[in-house]
């Protein structure tokens, strides 16, 4: 079967030599685009063909790819970039349907906020004119009751894979961390008399988790967000998600091979240079002073203060 353009299989039927001819294709294609994992999927499904077929000549092609895949796998892993996720949302009635609509774009490797922004900017500048058209700066929720009904409004926001503690434990490699995406996840600081930013102890975190219709990769480069979930994390929380980040990595750059000084420099210089604001002494100096008098909150000093031990053994 041919899958269509959202993805419904259409009932066209193939010869064999049709199915092999299309995997062939599928096979070269994700070669092309670095998934090497997925390339091992597919032979898995001609292996069996041609071996029925006695077809030692496709096989033994198959294999010499499998090689070849499994040894950029082996010396690429790591650095191949399957590309940049952002959140795109529209407001406004001259949208139309698309009006209030979030959707998740997969761009190209390293592709930086202000790339994405000056595309969408100037195609929908276009449509509707650049005096309609307004892009919302920060990553706040849009309030509509404040947007000029008259005007355009998108919203665009870097996200990240997200990813449940449960889920780490499968998601191994590079490449599992990188396919089958389904859930993205983007951070907004904030205190509560309104900045974006404030000292230590009064410095809040917004994570927003949004879930898409399909996972990426798919034959779409935009998928529509289905589902939102909000956290807010409390200072002390925020502190403790540093701290574990610090630590990841120290423990990164301690663990390279071959050895990369410089590396292991930079992250030292940050994570315990005496001149970094805000880094880990000012961090146990406002958190672990002393024992906080709201017994809600032992548990957040104590995970924070192994955070900590955690932190001076690496």
């Amino acid at each position: 079967v041919s899958p269509d353009e959202e993805g419904i299989c259409s009932g066209k039927y193939f010869t064999e030599a049709g199915l092999v001819g299309l995997l062939e294709q599928a096979a070269a294609s994700f070669s092309m685009a670095g998934m090497y994992e997925a390339v091992n999927e597919v032979y898995k499904v001609l292996i069996p063909i041609h071996e029925a077929n006695r077809d030692a000549k496709k096989l033994s092609t198959i294999h010499g790819k499998l090689q070849e895949a499994f040894s950029k796998i082996v010396h690429q892993d790591g650095k191949r970039m399957f590309g940049t996720y952002f959140r795109v949302g529209f407001y406004g009635t001259k949208f139309g349907d698309l009006d209030e609509q979030e959707f998740v774009y997969k761009e190209p490797a390293i592709t930086k906020l202000a790339e994405i922004s000056h595309r969408l900017e100037g195609f929908y500048g276009e449509r509707f004119g650049e005096d309609v058209l307004e892009v919302i700066k920060d990553s706040n929720p849009v309030d509509k009751c404040k947007l000029d009904p008259n005007k355009a409004y998108i919203q665009i926001t870097y996200v990240e894979p997200y990813f449940d503690t449960y889920e780490m434990k499968d998601r191994i490699t590079y490449f599992d961390k990188n396919y089958n995406l389904r859930r993205f996840m983007y951070c907004t600081p904030f205190t509560l008399d309104g900045r974006a930013h404030g000292d230590l102890h009064e410095q809040f975190k917004r994570k927003t988790i949004l879930t898409t219709s399909h996972a990426f990769p798919y034959i779409k480069t935009r998928i529509n967000v289905i589902h939102k979930e909000e956290i807010i994390l409390t200072p002390i929380e925020v502190a403790i998600e540093d701290m574990q980040k610090k630590t990841q990595e120290l423990a990164f750059a301690t663990h390279q091979d071959p050895a990369d000084p410089k590396m292991l420099q930079m992250v030292l210089q940050g994570s315990v240079g005496t001149t970094v604001n805000q880094g880990p002494l000012e961090v146990a100096q406002v958190f672990l002073c002393e024992i906080p008098n709201d017994p809600k909150l032992f548990r957040h000093h104590n995970k924070l203060r192994l955070c900590f031990k955690d932190f001076t053994k690496r």
